[in-house]
């Protein structure tokens, strides 16, 4: 793990893999700062993402909270079509690499969601951790902290309490779009 960062407005690589060290989503972002919170990154609208058997490209600009904890990854979307405005990837080592232009994390299936409307806040994809546990072999205290965990950060979302809140991420994605970066639709 690097203690070096890019500089603001660097373009770098958000790379997931599963518990078994196969390739996950892989986002283009741009490294945007850090807060007490930790590191921020942004993905411009039109940028890509893309995993094995899937691939999109950012329907409206995002940003990626980066905790020291290494234990989530929150991502906040600035006036997405389907109202999604908190996705949260429960994770594992979710940390810079020894290349400062790539963070990286084990996916570990939990997501915390927030739609704006009737939908809500709460935890997603419980039965791919269920079925994942059992196939990947998650060790009894990781399932057992992560568990703990989402409903922790369910809470604090429902809450809104930082960094949660609107207010903390829209800094972050004024920055984001104050760079004024082109979307890359032909990625």
């Amino acid at each position: 793990m690097s203690d070096a960062r890019p500089a603001p407005g660097t373009e770098m690589v958000f790379q997931w893999r599963k518990w078994d060290g196969s390739p996950h989503w892989r986002h283009e972002c741009v490294y945007l700062g850090a807060d007490h919170w930790g590191d921020w990154v942004g993905q411009p609208a039109g940028w890509h993402s893309v995993r094995p058997g899937a691939e999109f490209h950012a329907a409206t600009p995002n940003v990626t909270l980066v905790p020291p904890s290494g234990d989530f990854a929150l991502t906040v979307n600035r006036q997405h079509p389907r109202g999604l405005r908190i996705y949260i990837d429960l994770g594992w080592e979710v940390q810079w690499s020894d290349d400062p232009l790539r963070a990286v994390g084990i996916d570990m299936d939990l997501d915390v969601v927030r739609v704006e409307g009737e939908r809500g806040t709460w935890v997603d994809d419980r039965d791919e951790w269920a079925e994942h546990s059992v196939v990947y072999g998650y060790p009894a205290d990781v399932m057992t902290h992560l568990e703990a965990l989402a409903l922790d950060l369910e809470g604090r979302v429902r809450a809104r309490v930082a960094p949660f809140d609107d207010a903390t991420a829209d800094v972050w994605l004024d920055r984001l779009e104050a760079l004024d970066l082109a979307p890359r639709l032909n990625a």
